[in-house]
């Protein structure tokens, strides 16, 4: 069926009040930068919802991009009708017709928000569903379960009837809670982590800890690779470049084998805290799972998390490998993170990694390298390359020590 129109709704922000409006504001932005490709669309607002009127643009495109926004709930392919009778039976009877596969049971729910309506939602329910009963006699009228419910918004502007509810990508719109900054180290986890932080309203930058030559090319490239794909979702996404060679060669020396990745995990945060502080980003998002690996039980989660000030967010914290793993395929990063290209995580890993590590002993041999690890973080920081991806693919490389490159850009 050529569809006219797609109606929208939004998700959590219409709960927000007296900021209502800002918010759905905000939701209409985003909706219209996500179709901004399709020209012919033109746009009509309602209380909490949109509706999208197609003018030729392929129904199925559109929608394929409408489950990707942030903040949208759901969307309905929709037929238009006039407020007369006849006109409204008719469309009901081609939608209910056109439903894939071919329905045995349904039900008819109008909704008559113009109250000028002649006919009241249950005289309508029966003057609606008594003619599709009539013109399609192998349906049954089922109002408990039915196969299809036929639904009719009576509406002052004209008349949408839809029979159908796809889910959107639920959450808040990009940006609306401020920014963070994501670890990501090329696994599954992380990416899904920063997916979920840009659904609940995060603006996310990315950070990649890299070890070469110990780590490859490939390994950095498979991380670009991801942050490509979560740009899909953002628009655009920072990526910051970090290199970590110096730090981790000279922690696997520190004489506390069993307590390199504490180490690790605690220099990583401080440098992202950093990077933050120069972005303007008011948290750090980590893709751990309590109990997954040695860094990610409940007593190492205390000692690394005590390392920054700002907030530590963990989205996938108490879920289970497979929901992630579920995730990460829905979101098209799953296939890029199982590349089998090591990270800098990967490396001088200890035989027996503390669970239970000691918060004093790890801030009593931080101390005893003096002003030692501080310069390296700063040399680290310092030293960080920055590329911002963009859902084409475009990157830009620079150093976050030089001021905003211009015609000088490096584009891939």
């Amino acid at each position: 069926m050529d569809y006219e129109l797609i109606l929208v709704r939004y998700g959590e922000l219409t709960l927000k009040g007296r900021n209502r409006k800002k918010f759905e504001d905000l939701m209409f932005l985003k909706l219209k930068q996500a179709l901004r490709t399709f020209e012919a669309v033109q746009y009509e607002k309602n209380f909490g919802r949109v509706y999208i009127q197609l003018n030729g643009e392929s129904y199925d495109e559109v929608a394929a991009k409408l489950q990707e926004i942030f903040g949208l709930h759901s969307f309905s392919p929709v037929l238009r009708a006039s407020h007369e009778l006849e006109d409204i039976r008719d469309k009901a009877l081609q939608l209910m017709q056109s439903e894939r596969p071919v329905p045995k049971t349904f039900k008819v729910t109008v909704k008559r928000a113009w109250k000028e309506y002649p006919h009241d939602s249950q005289e309508m329910n029966h003057l609606v569903g008594a003619h599709v009963l009539r013109n399609t006699p192998e349906l049954k009228v089922d109002v408990r379960h039915p196969d299809v419910e036929l639904k009719v918004d009576i509406q002052p502007q004209g008349v949408f009837l839809y029979s159908s509810m796809i889910p959107g990508a639920g959450g808040f719109p990009l940006g609306m809670n401020g920014k963070a900054m994501l670890m990501l180290s090329g696994g599954i986890d992380s990416p899904v982590a920063g997916w979920m932080a840009m659904r609940k309203g995060l603006e996310i930058e990315a950070i990649h800890f890299h070890s070469y030559p110990f780590t490859s090319e490939q390994a950095t490239e498979k991380v670009i690779t991801l942050t490509q794909r979560l740009a899909h979702y953002g628009g655009k996404i920072k990526l910051h470049l970090v290199p970590f060679t110096d730090l981790q060669t000279r922690m696997a020396q520190s004489g506390h084998e069993h307590l390199i990745i504490t180490f690790m995990r605690r220099a990583m945060l401080r440098i992202a805290e950093k990077l933050a502080e120069r972005s303007g980003a008011l948290a750090i998002v980590t893709g751990d799972s309590l109990g997954q690996v040695a860094s990610q039980t409940l007593s190492s989660m205390n000692v690394i998390g005590r390392t920054i000030s700002i907030p530590l967010l963990r989205p996938l914290v108490m879920m289970d490998k497979l929901d992630i793993i579920r995730y990460a395929e829905k979101i098209g990063t799953y296939e890029t993170s199982i590349l089998p290209f090591e990270d800098c995580c990967t490396l001088f890993v200890p035989k027996s990694p503390a669970t239970n590590p000691n918060l004093r002993v790890v801030e009593s041999a931080e101390a005893a390298w003096g002003d030692e690890l501080k310069r390296m973080i700063d040399e680290a920081v310092n030293n960080t390359e920055t590329i911002v991806m963009t859902p084409a693919g475009r990157l830009v490389r620079k150093s976050e020590r030089q001021p905003e490159p211009a015609a000088e850009d490096r584009w891939f």
